[in-house]
């Protein structure tokens, strides 16, 4: 299979609202269309994780970041640009999502993905793409497809093929939430 068939086989799922299995800029990840809650509600059924627990969305650009949340604080962008590894911010004032996505205060986890199948995904999706870890909540992430356990690949509506030959390290991105006033908080290094 190409990976343009790839990607578009995985678009079809996701706007019919399935839930996908495919490799990210990071770890392998479960993704569904960002804006449908019953879509959400599945990821969080198949990783077995409190819906109080928000996950990553991952965008193809600045464009599509901004579609997310009302006002993006320049610091968010500096941090963007100076990030040396996939770096996930926290924003507030999350708009245009699925409600059971946004987490209590208000806010949102967004990266803007540089990697080619993933960026590619989300520009032909054209929407924020739920992206967490391919893993039951508490289990380690599946750096790559071999690691990705039996029953998660069964849970799911579709196995994306593009990478699944790859044997190497993959760590999560690094996350950062930015508050109101611009205070920067590290959540994960």
């Amino acid at each position: 299979m190409t990976q343009e068939e790839d990607i578009k086989n995985a678009v079809k799922v996701l706007k019919e609202g399935g839930v996908i299995l495919y490799p990210t800029d990071t770890v392998w990840g479960i993704g569904c269309d960002a804006t449908n809650a019953e879509a959400v509600a599945k990821v969080y059924a198949i990783k077995r994780r409190d819906d109080s627990k928000a996950l990553i969305c991952l965008v193809d650009s600045d464009a599509r970041l901004q579609r997310y949340v009302r006002n993006v604080p320049q610091v968010a962008w500096e941090l963007i640009d100076a990030a040396v590894k996939p770096t996930t911010v926290i924003l507030d004032g999350a708009v245009n999502l699925a409600p059971n996505l946004i987490a209590e205060d208000g806010s949102i986890a967004l990266r803007i993905t540089n990697e080619a199948f993933s960026k590619e995904l989300c520009y032909r999706f054209q929407k924020a793409l739920v992206s967490t870890s391919a893993n039951i909540s508490g289990e380690p992430a599946a750096q790559n497809y071999r690691d990705i356990s039996e029953e998660l690949l069964q849970s799911v509506d579709y196995v994306c093929w593009t990478r699944r030959n790859e044997h190497k390290p993959h760590t999560p991105s690094s996350i950062i939430k930015l508050g109101p006033t611009g205070e920067v908080t590290i959540i994960r290094p």
